[in-house]
């Protein structure tokens, strides 16, 4: 072992290759990063994927425009046109990372592939426009899995799969959400002092009546903190438990905003006699509180941030080579013709259509009941729903008792014309005339055969009349109240063969005393139920 010193170094020797050298200029300076070249497997992989990409979305650009169209005309979904930017971005800051990586196909995921195609078939089919627009982000996902495989795909993971916030997807929420702030608002108004008497969603107070509609479920803070507070947990902690903790965060504290906004807005117009927070500043004042809630619950959860140690990062190093030239363009090309397959398929089911519908047969006399003039005896009010082939409302009488009967008659539904969808209800929350007081399910029998329907009640705005209101579905001879089934028996039916021949079933009565008018939707329902069934099938077989 020999030790020497020099003016600038000091050097230990003890003959081993691994040699030991410290100098001062050099002692506090940590080690450079090795640099590493991207591997070459990318000339060609990098041009495959996007080529593949590409021909998936030309291939079903009506359900990728299906999506823009949404987020042009709904400013819940507005943030639709900065999600795949963001994706590429994300992808972008860690193209060093990804680059040394080998890319090398993987045909499971053509699989994966056929398997989301087939949910998109079965979307389009039953007219669910979300199932297509998922099936699609999925397809996009599979392909970047068949043509670069899983190690490169599971280092751009999140990427991949921040592209599902570009579905414009969480209406469903919206009932239950203004439930929740009706009934906080309530609570908070009483706490405080304030009376107030509630009907449903509608409000009473000293000062004048308030409503909770759509724009006061939160749905639209709901769905934004969401997509941003899972983008600044992933880029601010590198821990699963600190992002998913905030994420759960960035769901609870919007609803329960909202519930302090809606609180707050009512109580603003009280104070001020209605002359603030009405109207247009009605939505300024929410925006700048939701605003002020998520900058806060941003800047809380800044604090705990999770910086990257220098270091700490380390690059994926794959023994396994990529995949020769030749082998990752077959996988392209087989992905691109496993996807265009289910389009051909959904053309296929759709050269089936029947003759346009333009009148519902007639009703045949129903035991007990006597038509009468319409409207005689019952408000003048119809269902909100649009663009049915043919439809037909009666109003009927037994022995003072009146019942009202609307049918809606659909046949080759598409995104634009088809039954069940949430555009398609009793009463809109912006009706002048009527709105909805509560709402549930009741157990009768028709010819034999039990059957559940969808029950609500309404009321009358500027009067106290209340209207009992049931109502179910007829899908090619099934009877159901569920949307779920409904849309199951249509693709069903549409794949065999048989049409998506349907129609929504509306009882009314009005309801002068508790329990008066279930008794007569009951009996009418009873006697009115197979002359209904046969008239549905009188008309689904004049195709």
């Amino acid at each position: 072992m020999a030790i020497s010193v020099g003016a600038d170094h000091l050097e230990l020797s003890t003959g081993d290759p691994n040699q030991v050298s410290v100098g001062n200029k050099f002692m506090n300076q940590a080690p450079s990063p090795i640099a590493l070249a991207p591997h070459p497997g990318w000339r060609v992989a990098l041009p495959a994927v996007l080529l593949t990409l590409t021909a998936i979305l030309v291939v079903f650009r009506e359900t990728a425009l299906t999506m823009v169209d949404v987020w042009m005309r709904s400013g819940t979904y507005a943030h639709g046109f900065i999600v795949p930017p963001i994706s590429v971005w994300l992808i972008w800051r860690m193209r060093e990372k990804v680059a040394v990586l080998a890319p090398r196909h993987w045909y499971p995921a053509v699989l994966l592939l056929a398997a989301a195609g087939c949910a998109w078939l079965l979307g389009e089919v039953a007219t669910v426009n979300v199932v297509p627009q998922f099936a699609l982000i999925f397809m996009l996902v599979f392909a970047a899995l068949a043509v670069l495989g899983p190690v490169v795909a599971r280092s751009i993971a999140f990427p991949l799969l921040f592209l599902f916030f570009a579905v414009p997807f969480g209406d469903f929420t919206q009932p239950k959400l203004m439930e929740w702030t009706a009934k906080f608002t309530v609570l908070g108004l009483r706490l405080t002092g304030v009376p107030v008497y509630s009907d449903g969603l509608n409000l009473v107070i000293p000062s004048g009546s308030w409503s909770v509609v759509e724009a006061c479920s939160g749905v639209r803070y709901l769905i934004a903190s969401v997509t941003v507070g899972t983008l600044f947990a992933y880029l601010t902690y590198h821990t699963l438990r600190r992002r998913l903790i905030f994420v759960m965060v960035s769901i609870l504290v919007p609803i329960v905003a909202n519930w302090g906004r809606a609180y707050m807005i009512v109580m603003i117009g009280h104070l001020s006699g209605n002359t603030l927070a009405v109207g247009v500043d009605h939505l300024i004042y929410g925006w700048v509180f939701f605003g002020f809630v998520i900058m806060v619950m941003f800047w809380i959860g800044a604090r705990w941030r999770e910086d990257e140690l220098p270091g700490s990062a380390k690059v994926l190093a794959t023994t396994a080579g990529s995949g020769t030239d030749s082998a990752i363009w077959r996988a392209a090309c087989t992905t691109v013709l496993v996807a265009a397959i289910w389009p051909i398929a959904n053309w296929q089911v759709e050269r089936g259509t029947s003759p346009p519908l333009d009148q519902l047969a007639s009703l045949g006399p129903i035991i007990g009941w006597q038509r009468v003039p319409q409207g005689q005896g019952l408000p003048n009010w119809q269902p909100r729903f649009q663009n049915y082939s043919a439809s037909t409302q009666a109003t009927f009488e037994n022995d003072g008792h009146v019942a009202g009967l609307f049918l809606g008659y659909y046949r080759n539904q598409d995104q634009q014309h088809k039954m069940v969808t949430s555009m398609n209800v009793l009463v809109t929350s912006d009706d002048p005339v009527w709105s909805k007081v509560s709402g549930g399910t009741s157990e009768i029998a028709i010819d034999q055969q039990a059957l559940k329907v969808r029950t609500a009640l309404l009321r009358a705005h500027s009067s106290s009349a209340r209207l009992a209101v049931w109502q179910w579905y007829w899908i090619n001879g099934h009877w159901t109240a569920s949307d779920v089934l409904a849309k199951v028996y249509t693709t069903v039916s549409r794949l065999t063969g048989s049409g998506d021949d349907s129609a929504v079933i509306v009882l009314y009565a009005l309801q002068h005393q508790a329990g008066e008018a279930e008794a007569t939707l009951d009996a009418f329902a009873r006697a009115a139920g197979p002359v209904i069934a046969a008239a549905l099938q009188q008309s689904k077989a004049a195709r």
